[in-house]
């Protein structure tokens, strides 16, 4: 269900929650402010357009979406995707490829896939997303230090290489401003209380640079010119279809990201405000969310960890306090733009280096590399390389496979085929082998059953296989057992099934083993099959 009408209807908007909402709405709408104008330039866009993003996205979100707190703006986790984008096609192809994202989003969340996302491995995402904490790090040195990097490829190899032979030419009243707007980054959350750090450091950066008459410093007004004073205006992309067709990766790309970002958002969420969010709903608003953004002027957008946890921590209870900061951020443009305009640029990359700490989130990184199984750490270690070198479609991509490998080896591991009639006298008499399958029978484990009774010197004249504790059987499972079947029925062997689950059942006979075996071949029981294979009625092969 839209949060927004549950969070009605649950008299979430009454006046009793009206100061939280408010308190909430404003500080969010404090710490949004720096970091939509940051991400907007780290991400190839003007500060405006960030702005811009943090506006249309989180009215979106908030009317539509999912969770009753969840906050959505432009994130860190685009950057590195949405830079290479913008470097290669253009901010117009940007925006193109958001839209687009925009739709298989809403796709996504009609088609109620939300918690197929969501099954992400945890190795995947603390390596993706640390990997994207160090491409954001690296990306902010320029910025950070004032540095003049001569023109490089669009690797990240080439990029830190280009960056390190720049290092020796920084500009020192840029990296010193910038390094005390990190000090006031770190310590402002224990001195500050509720005064959101980013605003502070923002403010500071910008009178010292004003007072102590700095220069070369680059500011937003200097790098971009003056911020409009206005609101953001429809209009419709100019885009052909080849453009379109060759924007599919990319919008996928975004799509895949924010779906994972805005879901994991929710879940913490959740954690934090004892809420339970509708994940195929938020996909939904986070779709509508990045279809409206580009077309007045933004870009692509997704729920925002940092600035959901504030608005709940500061008491957000429904999506009032997203509105309201949606109000706040309108506000700034309208009346303190020109004041906006003289922020320094190496204040808002120290905001971006903070962020990119805590998204690379190195000590949940050490913990799953060194307390989780070597398979895990491998794949951990593997998603982040890729993610940095490489790209973060492949390496989620890559992450997802090598998880569902590991899974299935596991699983596969725990598959077990016993002899149940060693100390068996009644099966002896009968000439009768029954072996016990345990654990779920697909492609992965499948030729655990065939490997087992291949390894069987005797060829009784009844095989039983007891099925009961098999789950489910595949269609690689289902032409194992057919196998198994032919090759001891050219042998003489009748084979018999042992309660086999409905499901199972059903699948066989489908698949035309049940009709392979013959009459009588199905049992609920071993002594049901030895009383049937005692009668006159019923004999083995062979006799």
């Amino acid at each position: 269900m839209i949060a927004f009408l549950e969070a009605r209807r649950a008299g979430l908007f009454g006046r009793q929650y009206l100061a939280g909402n408010l308190a909430a709405g404003l500080i969010v709408g404090i710490v949004a402010l720096p970091l939509s104008l940051a991400f907007a330039i780290a991400s190839g866009a003007r500060p405006e357009q960030g702005l811009y993003t943090a506006l249309i996205a989180g009215l979106a979100g908030a009317l539509f979406g999912g969770s009753r707190v969840q906050v959505t703006g432009p994130t860190g986790a685009f950057v590195a995707v949405l830079s290479v984008i913008t470097m290669q096609h253009g901010i117009v192809g940007l925006q193109v490829a958001t839209l687009m994202a925009g739709i298989i989003l809403l796709a996504l969340g009609l088609a109620r896939l939300g918690n197929v996302i969501r099954w992400i491995p945890d190795p995947v995402i603390v390596g993706f997303t640390s990997g994207i904490g160090v491409v954001i790090f690296v990306g902010q040195w320029a910025y950070f230090m004032g540095l003049q990097p001569e023109a490089s490829g669009l690797h990240f190899h080439e990029k830190l290489l280009a960056l390190l032979a720049a290092v020796p030419a920084l500009h020192l009243p840029t990296t010193l401003l910038a390094l005390g707007s990190l000090v006031v980054l770190i310590v402002g959350p224990k001195v500050l209380g509720r005064i959101p750090a980013p605003l502070v450091a923002m403010v500071l950066a910008t009178v010292a640079h004003q007072a102590l008459g700095l220069e070369g410093v680059a500011t937003l007004q200097t790098q971009f010119g003056e911020m409009p004073r206005q609101l953001p205006s429809f209009a419709l992309p100019d885009v052909s279809v080849a453009q379109v067709i060759l924007l599919l990766g990319p919008a996928f790309t975004i799509a895949l990201l924010g779906a994972i970002e805005s879901l994991l958002s929710a879940v913490v969420a959740d954690g934090m405000a004892g809420t339970r969010h509708d994940s195929n709903q938020e996909l939904v608003g986070q779709g509508i969310a990045n279809i409206l953004a580009p077309l007045f002027g933004g870009f692509a957008a997704t729920g925002a960890i940092s600035r959901t946890a504030t608005s709940i921590r500061n008491g957000a209870t429904s999506p009032l306090a997203s509105i309201i900061h949606v109000a706040f951020l309108a506000l700034v443009i309208l009346a303190f733009a020109p004041y906006v305009s003289q922020v320094p640029l190496c204040a808002l990359s120290a905001v971006l280096v903070m962020a990119a700490w805590h998204m690379s989130g190195p000590k949940r990184f050490l913990q799953v590399l060194l307390h989780s199984t070597r398979g895990d750490a491998a794949l951990l270690v593997i998603t982040f390389l890729l993610a940095v070198f490489a790209d973060l479609v492949v390496a989620v991509n890559t992450g997802v496979v090598l998880a569902a490998l590991l899974f299935m080896r596991r699983m596969a591991a725990e598959v077990r085929v016993e002899d149940l009639s060693e100390d068996s006298r009644e099966d002896a008499a009968h000439d009768m082998l029954v072996y016990r399958v345990d654990g779920p029978m697909f492609f992965g484990a499948a030729c655990r059953l065939q490997e087992t009774l291949a390894r069987t010197h005797r060829r009784p004249r009844v095989l039983a296989i007891k099925l009961r504790l098999v789950p489910f059987i595949d269609a690689t499972g289902v032409e194992a057992l057919r196998n198994v079947v032919r090759d001891f029925q050219r042998q003489g062997t009748r084979v018999l099934l042992v309660a086999p689950r409905p499901g199972v059942l059903e699948m066989l006979a489908r698949a035309g083993v049940i009709a392979e075996l013959g009459e009588h071949a199905v049992f609920d029981s071993v002594g049901e099959a030895r009383a049937a294979l005692a009668a006159p009625a019923i004999t083995p092969a062979g006799d």
